[in-house]
C-alpha cells in the first residue's frame, strides 16, 4: 500500500512539475498573438510607447504584488516551491536567500523567434534575469533583459549564395560549437535595435523579439502572482 501511494505521489509531482513550466516558445507566441496581435512591427512600436530602458540600457519590468495577511515566510515558501518546480535546472536559481527574502533566477528560453531574411536566417533566444524580493504581505518582481542571443545562419536567407539550405537545422547545436562555418553566435543589444532604433536592418526580427520578450515578462509575473495566492496545485494551505 505504501509503495502504491509513493508511486501515485511521484506521478502527481511529475505532473505538477510538467504543468509548472513557465511557457514553451510555441505557447508564448500564441499568448503574445492573443494579447498584441500578429502584426509584429505595429505591436512592437505600440509597446515601445510605454517602455523605458533602464540606466544600463536594459529592458526592465517591475511590479509589486500585494498579498495581504500573508507572512514573509509563507510567501517565501510558496514562491520557492514554484521556482524550484518550474526551473528544474537548479543552476538557473542563482540566489536563494530566505533570510533576505530574495530569489534570483536566470534561465534561457530558446528560439522565441525564428525569422528568414533576405541573406540570413535568425534564431533568437533570451535569458531574462528575474529577481523576486519578498516582504510581509507583498512581493516585488523585477524582470530584466539586455540582449537578444542570436544564432545567424548566413546560408539560410531567401537569396543565400549557397545551395545548402539545410544548415539552419544545426541551430539547435550547443553554444560556441564552431563546426559549421555558416553559423554565427551574436548578441544584439535591445537598446540598439527596433523599436528603440527605427532604422534597423533586423527590424522584423527584433520587432517580434520585443513582443515575445514583453509577453514572457507578463507570463512570469502572472505565474508568480498565482503561486503567491494559490500555490502550484491550488490547494496548498494548512488544512490537511
Amino acid at each position: 500500500m505504501k509503495k502504491t501511494l509513493f508511486v501515485i505521489a511521484a506521478l502527481l509531482m511529475t505532473a505538477v512539475c510538467t504543468q509548472a513550466q513557465v511557457m514553451k516558445a510555441a505557447d508564448l507566441e500564441k499568448y503574445a498573438k492573443q494579447r498584441y496581435g500578429d502584426k509584429w512591427l505595429d505591436a512592437a512600436r505600440n509597446l515601445a510607447k510605454g517602455l523605458t530602458l533602464d540606466q544600463n540600457e536594459s529592458l526592465t519590468y517591475q511590479q509589486v504584488i500585494e498579498a495581504p495577511g500573508k507572512s514573509k515566510e509563507q510567501l517565501y515558501v510558496a514562491i520557492n516551491y514554484w521556482a524550484t518546480a518550474t526551473f528544474r535546472d537548479h543552476q538557473a536559481i542563482t540566489l536563494n536567500d530566505k533570510e533576505a527574502g530574495c530569489i534570483i533566477i536566470s534561465s534561457t528560453i530558446k528560439d522565441i523567434v525564428e525569422h528568414t531574411g533576405t541573406l540570413n536566417k535568425y534564431s533568437v533566444s533570451i535569458t531574462p534575469v528575474i529577481r523576486i524580493d519578498i516582504k510581509p504581505g507583498k512581493v516585488r518582481v523585477t524582470y530584466t533583459v539586455q540582449n537578444y542571443d542570436i544564432l545567424r545562419d548566413v546560408s539560410g536567407g531567401w537569396l543565400s549564395v549557397t545551395d545548402d539550405k539545410r544548415t539552419f537545422g544545426d541551430s539547435k547545436r550547443k553554444k560556441e560549437d564552431n563546426t559549421n562555418a555558416y553559423l554565427y553566435d551574436e548578441q544584439w543589444e535591445i537598446a540598439h535595435h527596433y523599436p528603440f532604433v527605427d532604422k534597423d536592418a533586423q527590424k522584423r526580427t527584433c520587432a517580434k523579439a520585443l513582443v515575445m520578450t514583453h509577453a514572457y515578462s507578463n507570463a512570469i509575473i502572472d505565474k508568480v502572482e498565482n503561486a503567491m495566492h494559490n500555490g502550484i496545485v491550488g490547494n496548498e494551505d494548512d488544512n490537511w
